[in-house]
């Protein structure tokens, strides 16, 4: 008889335990560290693994094996927060730049290896013209065969990025001259020979010129003495 109540004892404890975890429901999740990311694209990618909708159950989950495969997400972490709230740190892969390719884009790091694909053009990643490749592969560099311009590419997002420029797109023309776009401005910035100082100045310049629309002329701008001309648009 004694033995029968401590069973009873323990399913009822289980089943109590059982039915507390069950209250444990996923209401609300904060996600941090998107810039080019949706933030509604995580969260329902958390939801889609996310076990019984339970706060500990998935907690644990990501613990064990980490919710992956997520487009242009590097690794995300998630926090137990309270019973009925999560928090989803999320870390970005470095996306350098992107080309066009068919009826899509090729997003590159800033060594040029291949991260993701998308038919959509993430705002904010500068997009490149005037190149051409028949294929590639994902985790690999892009197959230009180019090099010279490749490194110039290379450099020019490089640049952006600790610069913290707004470009739009990067174009090379026929004669194989850099030219950027920043909203209604075109930038020529010739051959590439002074890429270093000519995005160094880039920033300040096109501070003084916002809301305007036209050409910025950069091609001799060689040294932190240079001028660089704006022609209006007209």
């Amino acid at each position: 008889m004694k033995k029968r109540y401590i069973l009873l004892f323990l399913l009822i404890i289980i089943i109590s335990g059982i039915l507390y975890v069950s209250t444990f429901k996923i209401k609300e999740i904060k996600v941090t560290g998107c810039s080019k990311v949706d933030e509604q694209v995580i969260i329902e990618a958390v939801r889609d693994k996310s076990f019984a909708n339970n706060t500990i159950v998935l907690y644990i989950q990501n613990k064990i094996k980490p919710i992956e495969d997520i487009p242009f997400v590097a690794k995300i972490d998630i926090d137990y927060v309270s019973k009925n709230e999560i928090s989803v740190t999320v870390y970005e892969k470095s996306v350098a730049g992107c080309v066009e390719y068919m009826d899509g884009y090729v997003y590159f790091d800033k060594d040029g290896i291949v991260l993701e694909s998308s038919q959509e053009i993430i705002e904010g990643v500068p997009c490149i013209r005037g190149l051409n490749f028949t294929e590639w592969e994902m985790g690999k560099k892009l197959p230009i065969d180019n090099e010279s311009k490749f490194k110039s590419i290379l450099t020019i997002t490089q640049l952006i990025d600790k610069y913290e420029l707004d470009i739009d797109g990067i174009k090379f023309t026929a004669e194989n001259e850099i030219i950027l776009i920043h909203d209604g401005i075109t930038i020529e910035l010739g051959k590439g020979d002074y890429l270093a100082i000519q995005m160094m100045n880039l920033g300040s310049i096109l501070e003084n010129l916002e809301g305007m629309e036209g050409t910025l002329y950069m091609k001799d701008f060689d040294s932190n003495e240079s001028t660089a001309s704006f022609s209006k648009k007209k």
